[in-house]
């Protein structure tokens, strides 16, 4: 690679969900050459050449997922394949990847060797955001890198715009306490960027891992927090798959026993889409929370109806 790669990106690979929703949000979508097999936000960035494909078994429910990820990533396995020959051909002068998690796309590793072999040189660049400033840098840093900064900086204010109305909404409200589970079985919690956003959406965060990797929780520590909501967003779970994984819950006591559970205030989110991609739509993340917390249809909720469901309470 180039230390002196400046000029604007003209031939983009995204292999970030993220990424190319940004590029999209900019106004890049015709120079985006290729992305990955999970890049399905705005719809056309499907129509693009799929680089990446998943190791991990279809239909497979939440615990078989996790068995499977811990022996591959044990083996030294990846969990994603990169189609290198398609790099090359599609000739990209920038792409986009990232170093937080193995588990969420093609390690940087295999994404850097791969572009050593690509003849027109590409810029690699990863995101690493843990927070939503740290997404509004990210967009700041794509417009940079594409020539586009102006575009950057108005849709990062757009995006302060309705973080803010969205705070001063709910600012007299009371705060209820929210557990995020970011995957069921086992039970983890919503790390990074996720426990700010309940803050934003007027909640307080509980066993949260703020600006860090989710961790795994143990049933007795949730049942002694028993949190006021509980919002189920697994990480690359839709709504539908995210229903199903709540329904096996049904099967733990410890989380049949919780008031959150009892009193019908357990959401589903689409974690896929929103909870667990750190792109724009951050800011619908936090507005479909404030809708889980207070109970009131807000902003995300009154336009993706696929987004989230409430689950009926078991108490009579």
């Amino acid at each position: 690679m180039t230390d002196t790669w400046t000029a604007p990106a003209r031939r983009i690979v995204s292999l970030l969900p993220s990424a190319t929703e940004i590029a999209y949000a900019l106004g890049l979508g015709d120079r985006v050459v290729g992305v990955t097999h999970e890049c399905d936000f705005p719809p056309e960035a499907k129509m693009k050449p799929h680089l990446t494909a998943s190791a991990l078994p279809p239909a497979a429910n939440s615990a078989e997922i996790d068995r499977h990820v811990r022996a591959s990533l044990h083996a030294g396995s990846s969990l994603y394949a990169l189609d290198s020959g398609l790099l090359e051909r599609l000739a990209p002068d920038l792409i986009v990847t990232q170093e937080l998690c193995e588990v969420c796309a093609v390690s940087y590793e295999i994404v850097a060797r791969a572009a050593r072999r690509v003849r027109s040189d590409p810029r690699v660049v990863s995101l690493e955001p843990s927070s939503l400033e740290d997404v509004y840098a990210n967009i700041e840093t794509f417009g940079e890198l594409t020539g586009t900064r102006d575009a950057a900086d108005a849709l990062v204010a757009r995006l302060r715009t309705r973080s803010a109305a969205l705070s001063a909404h709910f600012a007299d409200r009371s705060r209820p306490r929210a557990l995020v589970l970011e995957w069921t079985d086992p039970p983890m919690s919503g790390g990074h960027w996720t426990p700010s956003l309940v803050q934003l959406a007027g909640g307080v965060p509980v066993l949260g891992n703020h600006g860090e990797n989710s961790v795994v929780l143990s049933w007795p520590a949730i049942a002694a927090a028993d949190p006021d909501v509980i919002i189920v967003a697994p990480c690359g779970f839709d709504l539908d798959a995210t229903l199903r994984a709540i329904a096996l819950l049904g099967n733990v006591a410890q989380y049949t026993a919780l008031r959150a559970v009892g009193a019908g205030r357990v959401y589903a989110i689409d974690g896929n889409a929103y909870v667990n991609r750190p792109g724009p739509r951050l800011v619908d993340t936090a507005e479909l929370f404030a809708t889980a917390l207070h109970g009131e249809p807000y902003g995300a909720a009154l336009t993706d109806f696929s987004a989230i469901r409430r689950i009926p309470g078991l108490l009579p």
